[in-house]
């Protein structure tokens, strides 16, 4: 298969799962069948931050206006990041307007799944991580296979360091 349908189906799977799992922590419905439309207004979004840690966004604009919704996507990115999501793992407020870009809106979501999940406070739903692969796959084998051989070379190198230490230790003592 090729990585464009993978990656496309892992779109897919991954829209569902953000969906469900948005809908189930917020206990309120998209009320669309269409992602960026549902989240378009950031009132979702912003619900979302404090369904996972209660009063972090104190004020949503709730006016149906265009300026409204970018104020409150701007405002649940900062939330993100007093979470403490990387810039790297945040959306661009204009990326639920473009259609080659909103996967990164799904990132975003990905991340503040994995964070919640880490929270000792958050009792909620969990985010399915596995609806993720595709859409995730090498850019996280990559992440971990590089924390992985990272990780080896620190392991091979005390073990080296230790060994050098008993071989000069051994020196000085014959």
């Amino acid at each position: 298969m090729e990585w464009r349908e993978q990656s496309s189906l892992g779109c897919a799977e991954a829209y569902l799962e953000a969906q469900r799992w948005i809908e189930a922590v917020t206990k309120k419905t998209f009320g669309s069948d269409d992602f960026r439309s549902a989240l378009e207004n950031g009132i979702l979004l912003c619900d979302l931050i404090n369904k996972i840690k209660p009063g972090t966004i104190k004020r949503i604009n709730r006016l149906p206006t265009p300026i409204a919704g970018l104020d409150n996507l701007n405002v649940f990115l900062r939330a993100c990041g007093k979470l403490g999501l990387k810039d790297a793992q945040l959306f661009h407020p204009g990326d639920l307007q473009d259609l080659s870009s909103r996967v990164t809106v799904l990132i975003t979501i990905y991340w503040l799944g994995r964070r919640a999940q880490c929270d000792q406070l958050y009792d909620g739903p969990y985010l399915n991580f596995k609806a993720f692969e595709g859409l995730l796959g090498t850019a996280l084998y990559k992440v971990i296979h590089f924390e992985w051989v990272i990780i080896s070379l620190g392991t091979v190198s005390s073990l080296i360091c230790a060994a050098l230490k008993q071989v000069s230790y051994f020196h000085m003592q014959t």
